[in-house]
Parts: C-alpha cells; sequence; structure tokens
C-alpha cells in the first residue's frame, strides 16, 4: 500500500487530538488523525466533563460550543461534608469570577468529530499506530502515514511518549497512594453541583453530569476490583460517607460503569523535540483530583496549532521552540493545586498494627480538617481555592 502524507499527522482522537485537528484546519494546515478504537469507542467513553473558562473560551472562538454552550451546564459551587457539618463555597464569587461548564466529554469528542469531518478532515478510524520515527508513523496492517509533524495526542501509554523517551526526555512521577472506584450511575444530581466528602473510612465524591447521570467516586485500596463492588455495596457506603442520614438521601439510579482510578501524576520535561511534538496525558499525566485533564489538553492542543501552523504556513519554529516555555508552567500549577487537593480530600489510611499508626492517623486527619477548616473560614484561602479551581 502507497504510504499517505500530511502536514501533521495526529495520533490519538481524544479531546487533545481533536481540538488540534479542527484548529490546524481552521488555519489552514493539513493534517490527518489516526486513531485505533472505532468511532463508536471513542465517542462512547464516559470521562471528564468539567471545563475551565479558558477551554471554553478556545472551544467558542474557534466554532467548537455549539453542543456545550446549548446543552452544558454552568456550575458556580461546590460542597464540601464531614463529621462537623457542611458548607457551600460559591467559587463564582471568589478568586477571578470564573465558574465550570459541565459537558461530558464523550458529548464533547462527538462534536469534535464532526466538525472536523464537516471540515473535511481525514480520520482514520481502527488504524493503530506501531511506532513513530523522524516523522513517519508506522501503521500497524496498513500504509505508513508521514508528516511534516507528528503530534502524539495518544495517552500517556502511547507511541509517542513512547518515542520521545526512548530519546531521553526524562519524566517526573509521583503516586499520590490513593485509588478511586469510579462509578457512573443513571441517576440524577443528589445535589446542585460538586460535593466532596471527608470520612475517616475514605473519601466520596459526587459529579453532576446531565440532568439524568451522575459520576461518583470511593477511596478504595490499591488493587481493589471493581467487580467485588455491587450496585448495593456502593449506594451504601455513598449514603454513609455522605453522610445521608445527616444530610438526606441520594437519589439512586442503576451503575452503569464502575472502574478503578489508581490517581498517579507525571510530566515530561520537554513535551517534544524536531518532528514529534505531544499534547494531552501523552505530555503528562495528572490525577483527578481537581478535573484539569481535559482543560490542559485543550491549553497544549491550542499552543501547538499556533506553533505547527507558523512552521508550516510561514517557515517559523520559534513556536515550537517556545512550546514547552510557554505551557509547562501553567501544567505545573494545574499539578500543584491537584496535589493539594488530593491532601485535602484524602485522610490517612485507616488505623491498623500499632499505636504509632492511630497516632499518625490522628495527627493527619486533624491536618486534612484544619486544611478543611481554612478553606471554610478563611477570604484569602477561598480565593485562591476559587482562582486555581477553575483556571488554567
Amino acid at each position: 500500500m502507497a504510504e499517505a502524507q500530511a502536514g501533521v499527522v495526529i495520533v490519538g482522537a481524544g479531546p487533545a487530538g481533536l481540538v488540534l485537528g479542527n484548529l490546524l484546519l481552521d488555519h489552514g494546515v493539513d493534517c490527518v488523525i489516526l486513531e485505533r478504537r472505532s468511532r463508536a469507542a471513542v465517542e462512547g467513553r464516559a470521562r471528564a466533563g468539567f471545563l475551565a473558562a479558558h477551554s471554553v473560551r478556545v472551544l467558542t472562538d474557534n466554532g467548537l460550543a455549539a453542543g456545550l454552550l446549548a446543552r452544558g451546564r454552568t456550575h458556580t459551587t461546590c460542597q464540601f461534608r464531614s463529621e462537623r457539618g457542611e458548607f457551600t463555597l460559591d467559587y463564582a464569587r471568589l478568586g477571578r469570577g470564573e465558574v465550570h461548564t459541565v459537558y461530558p466529554q464523550q458529548e464533547l469528542v462527538r462534536d469534535l468529530v464532526a466538525e472536523f469531518l464537516r471540515r473535511g478532515g481525514d480520520l482514520r478510524f481502527g488504524t493503530e499506530a506501531a511506532d513513530v520515527t523522524d516523522g513517519r508513523v508506522r501503521v500497524r496492517d496498513g500504509a505508513d502515514v508521514t508528516g511534516r509533524y507528528v503530534a502524539g495526542c495518544d495517552g500517556h501509554r502511547g507511541v509517542g511518549r513512547t518515542a520521545l523517551t526512548a530519546h531521553g526526555v526524562r519524566t517526573a512521577r509521583w503516586d499520590h497512594g490513593v485509588s478511586w472506584l469510579a462509578v457512573l450511575a443513571a441517576a440524577p444530581p443528589s445535589l446542585a453541583a460538586t460535593g466532596y466528602a471527608l470520612h475517616e473510612r475514605g473519601f466520596a465524591g459526587h459529579m453532576a453530569r446531565t440532568a439524568t447521570v451522575t459520576r461518583y467516586y470511593l477511596q478504595c485500596p490499591r488493587g481493589t476490583a471493581p467487580a467485588d463492588w455491587s450496585e448495593h455495596r456502593i449506594w451504601a457506603e455513598l449514603a454513609t460517607r455522605m453522610r445521608t442520614a445527616e444530610f438526606g438521601p441520594l437519589r439512586e439510579g442503576a451503575v452503569l460503569e464502575r472502574t478503578v482510578v489508581d490517581l498517579r501524576s507525571d510530566v515530561l520535561e520537554s513535551p517534544g523535540t524536531g518532528r514529534l511534538w505531544l499534547a494531552g496525558d501523552a505530555a503528562g499525566l495528572i490525577s483527578p483530583s481537581a478535573a484539569k485533564g481535559a482543560n490542559l489538553a485543550v491549553l497544549q492542543a491550542e499552543s501547538l496549532a499556533r506553533a505547527f501552523a507558523a512552521a508550516l504556513l510561514r517557515g517559523d519554529e520559534s513556536g515550537l521552540a517556545r512550546y514547552a516555555a510557554d505551557c509547562l508552567p501553567r501544567v505545573w500549577r494545574a499539578h500543584e493545586f491537584s496535589h493539594w487537593m488530593s491532601g485535602l480530600l484524602h485522610g490517612p489510611a485507616a488505623a491498623g498494627a500499632g499505636d504509632g499508626d492511630r497516632d499518625e492517623a490522628r495527627y493527619g486527619r486533624a491536618l486534612q480538617y484544619a486544611r478543611l477548616e481554612s478553606l471554610r473560614t478563611s477570604r484569602r484561602h477561598q480565593d485562591f481555592f476559587a482562582e486555581n479551581y477553575t483556571g488554567i
């Protein structure tokens, strides 16, 4: 089979790859997107749903926001629960006065796929990239594709990251030592927006998605099998940790999906070089504690699209040379806040073998509640939280 050529070959049709592809077409740059999964699998995968103001602006300014503007829901508050009561933080009135737009990622992906195809883009589903070498993407069981540049947007286990790290690019890593059971339920939201529950049995989270679907999280031991959690056990544990006896019942429904997520973070010291550049999870994996992953993907796609367009249309590679300097400070700021959120939400492990363990658990839990009390009472702390919670 004959080898195909393009200005930019994008590997991966997630938010990073699809935003990048649409922006490149808007700049007049020829590109092709290769995606190993089927269109149905790509468009049906339920993931994050919180879009920051910056992401909404990028999508709106580039004609990619019709769906989220029509069906997205604006969230302005979040709620915290613990043994010391509950309080609501109206973050839209704090910090920079920004809000979240909640729009399920699978719906955004569907919108981006449809728009890319409408604009005449070349999107090849069921096409698996085997490796990347000097601008050439070798396709498993198919024709290779060569580009002036390759954009690895295929996740932290993808061929883009593998190729870059093989050339000595180092990775900074952190394991938060925490796992979540992520539950998608066919149930209307029980709270107005996002709820964070601190409990000695572990964290529980409530994230409204649509009028009929809610995402829940339950902190669980590392190595937990999703199948060990029946629907009855899930709802019973949520009721305990979210203190429904005190604050009112949850609106229950069928569990549509249950997976376990290990909270880990990493950042490549350089997101690209030469003809290969990365965006999204390929460039850095961030824990879901503060819902920053999709927003970092949009930020990087916007920056990379400008840099590719300048290089291909005007021969100006200065944008690519600045890509790391432009993005990494904001990436690290998002990681710092995500790390801070993880410390707020997750108390120490349950008391165990000896008195020392119990003493450390008491100390750690006291620090956790001190952070929460400061957030409840300090306006400066609230402004810091709001600015970082909604910002990128």
